[in-house]
């Protein structure tokens, strides 16, 4: 089924809206949106593409938001960003030919690992601190931290913020504000080019990708308004919920097959 019905509408929208306002916060609105899409009844890569489409306007406002408040490190974002369009671009070329559920039994043991360090390590990411690194090496670390996370969102996609905050807080010495600012950047890009890939292999249903893509805008402007407003305090409650989010998921998709 590619269409969906007034009701198949009233079911998706609201969860939309949630996941950009998820998304805005603390990244992985993919968590609530592809569920949502697939609940609606839409062809795998239809999903996919989708999602992609509704949420790039999202990030691209919340993107913007930060940008204005000073809240990025261009000198992590900006070349993670480029990559990032380069790994995305080759994670959606790849997931038009492949199945990407061998990706779960490596997230099961990823994510459990990454939230019990979140919470022995209470103070990363609530203060930025500084990482003893040269800036080349930063330039290394962020470029490869885009082509990879934006490999995997082109290719399997859900968590892809959460990853980066997890990264830029824990190797860059970032706060969460700041990884979430530089995480929007980054995953901007990667959006942009899977995007245009499922764009190009007719992957994008307008009638349903531009409501959705106005209720993620306004899911995106309510979160990035708390952000700017709460900070860290409200960003690492919601990357924890997003972990754990993930991780149910990881194992719902292993046991329902």
């Amino acid at each position: 089924m590619t269409n969906l019905t007034f009701e198949g509408y009233l079911i998706l929208l609201p969860v939309i809206f949630l996941a950009g306002f998820v998304d805005a916060i603390a990244g992985g609105g993919g968590l609530l949106s592809v569920p949502a899409y697939l609940a609606a009844g839409l062809p795998a890569h239809f999903v996919l593409g989708n999602n992609k489409f509704s949420s790039v306007f999202g990030t691209l406002l919340s993107t913007i938001r930060y940008s204005r408040r000073k809240m990025p490190d261009y000198r992590i974002a900006l070349p993670g960003a480029f990559f990032a369009l380069i790994g995305s671009h080759l994670g959606t070329r790849t997931v038009l030919l492949i199945d990407p559920n061998f990706l779960n039994y490596v997230l099961i043991i990823l994510i459990p690992g990454i939230t019990i360090f979140t919470f022995i390590k209470k103070n990363v990411g609530i203060i930025k601190r500084d990482p003893e690194l040269s800036k080349l090496q930063v330039l290394f670390i962020a470029s490869a931290a885009g082509v990879v996370i934006g490999f995997y969102d082109g290719f399997f996609g859900p968590g892809t913020g959460a990853f980066l905050i997890f990264g830029y807080t824990t190797v860059l010495g970032c706060d969460y504000v700041g990884a979430n600012a530089n995480a929007k950047i980054v995953n901007l890009a990667s959006n942009i080019a899977a995007t245009v890939t499922f764009l190009i292999h007719g992957k994008v249903i307008l009638a349903i990708g531009i409501p959705a893509a106005l209720c993620g805008i306004a899911g995106n402007w309510l979160g990035s308004r708390m952000v700017i407003r709460n900070g860290t305090k409200i960003i690492r409650p919601f990357f924890l919920l997003v972990l754990t989010l993930l991780f149910i998921r990881i194992i719902y998709n292993l046991i329902s097959k």
